[in-house]
């Protein structure tokens, strides 16, 4: 269960990742649009686990690994923006978040 603190971290690294996303890497996901759906920090607040929606491509696992590959320069960014907040900026570490899809299938199989 995760503590007050480590909730409203998350809650502002999933806000700040998500205008990240939109606005300061276009060269990274070029066209596809891209929401960060949660955030989950560790208790020490050494890592973030980062769970993102991908729509608007036709190779998500592609996207996935450029995203992955860029990590770092996306940490970098996210620091500028929480270095009065945060003593160390988490690392990060990218996952698909496929509940949409999975929603998506559970209707055409009840339709």
């Amino acid at each position: 269960m995760e503590s007050k603190r480590q909730h409203r971290i998350s809650k502002q690294l999933q806000r700040d990742l998500g205008e990240i996303m939109q606005r300061e890497i276009p060269h990274v996901i070029k066209n596809a649009m891209i929401t960060v759906t949660q955030v989950h920090v560790t208790s020490d607040l050494s890592l973030a686990k980062v769970y993102l929606s991908l729509f608007a491509t036709n190779d998500k696992e592609s996207l996935l690994e450029n995203i992955r590959n860029h990590a770092s320069e996306i940490r970098g960014k996210l620091g500028n923006r929480i270095k009065h907040q945060m003593r160390s900026v988490p690392e990060l570490h990218f996952y698909e978040d496929d509940s949409l899809d999975y929603i998506e299938r559970i209707e055409e199989i009840l339709k």
